[in-house]
């Protein structure tokens, strides 16, 4: 997945309140927030736990909250209930939210017509809809007869044209302004066809063609969509692992933490949680095994952090993209060059 949306709390020094609040409402969610605020009460400034209060204590299906100086600066809700945890460290615990997140990919879903198109936007944060209107008419094709019947027809399907163009600019658009890995297309085929025809070079390489979806009927397409980001996200994942083989990359936490001082991983495979320590600094890529090294490197007093916290901001300051697979025994890398 990229970590663009966690950048955000690598702009803030910490250290950070890491909380993971569960699935309650009313009296019961308070109560169990207060039993999290408890084992942070002694740690951390008052206003940093007024910030995290006023989150903690709205519904949500479940909740991770970062928080630091008085201000939460990330929050993330989950479909499900997180294990709960509060945490007060150097750097904000993220691995939790990330393996239940799930490998992400940014994409756009257009469901496109002869009188336009919707799009969602899906690119951290909450999706994002755009609609495309008709800006020329008319759409329909129609048996009138007569000589005029060929010419009528022809304008119908200039406007569909003319249409789908104003489609593709948007998306062309979306691609450049998120870096999306995907376009998923679904509509009535002719549109599709003339969409295809118009979109840049960089958003046409990413279309992938889903077989259901109307603007009345959203429901299949979705399970359709769903359907296609797994089977991507399980061939991107397979590339990476194979790359990382094929080129024997660097594993286990010395050698990966040597490659991302150096800005040459393209991606990190991590197999879950990795809780042992390494020695970090205040730079985002400056992190070690050994302690001295670090100092070699600059870094007058070393800060002691979780290998996968450092890991995770290593990675989305360099626009490194992090994995979790079981395919390797300890954390690897694939390497850009």
């Amino acid at each position: 997945m990229r970590l663009d949306f966690i950048r955000p709390l690598y702009e803030r020094s910490g250290p950070y309140a890491s909380v993971y609040l569960g699935a309650l409402t009313g009296p019961e969610r308070t109560r169990h927030w207060r039993g999290l605020r408890d084992r942070l009460d002694r740690k951390v400034d008052p206003a940093t736990l007024d910030a995290l209060e006023q989150e903690a204590t709205r519904t949500a299906p479940g909740q991770a909250l970062f928080a630091t100086h008085g201000d939460v600066v990330l929050a993330e809700s989950f479909a499900r209930p997180p294990v709960e945890l509060a945490v007060w460290s150097p750097l904000p615990h993220v691995t939790p939210m990330l393996m239940q997140r799930g490998e992400n990919v940014p994409h756009i879903r257009v469901i496109v017509d002869h009188a336009g198109a919707e799009l969602m936007v899906f690119a951290g944060g909450a999706p994002r809809r755009a609609t495309v209107a008709a800006a020329s008419w008319p759409l329909q094709k129609t048996a009138q007869g007569g000589w005029s019947q060929k010419r009528y027809e022809r304008a119908v399907d200039e406007t569909w044209e003319k249409n789908a163009v104003a489609v593709a600019r948007e998306i062309d658009e979306q691609v450049r302004r998120v870096g999306a890995e995907l376009v998923l297309v679904a509509g009535e085929p002719k549109s599709r066809s003339y969409l295809l025809q118009h979109l840049g070079t960089k958003a046409a390489d990413r279309v992938l063609m889903v077989e259901h979806g109307s603007r009345a009927d959203h429901g299949q397409f979705e399970e359709d969509v769903e359907r296609a980001l797994d089977q991507w996200l399980e061939r991107r994942r397979g590339e990476l692992i194979e790359r990382h083989e094929e080129s024997a990359g660097p594993v286990g936490m010395t050698k990966v933490a040597g490659a991302l001082r150096e800005g040459r991983v393209q991606a990190v495979l991590l197999p879950g949680e990795l809780p042992g320590g390494v020695w970090t600094g205040r730079g985002g890529t400056l992190l070690a095994t050994d302690v001295d090294e670090l100092r070699r490197w600059g870094v007058e007093a070393p800060i002691a952090e979780r290998s996968d916290s450092a890991l995770a901001r290593a990675a989305a300051l360099t626009d490194a993209e992090l994995w979790f697979t079981d395919r390797v025994p300890d954390v690897a890398a694939v390497l850009r060059y």
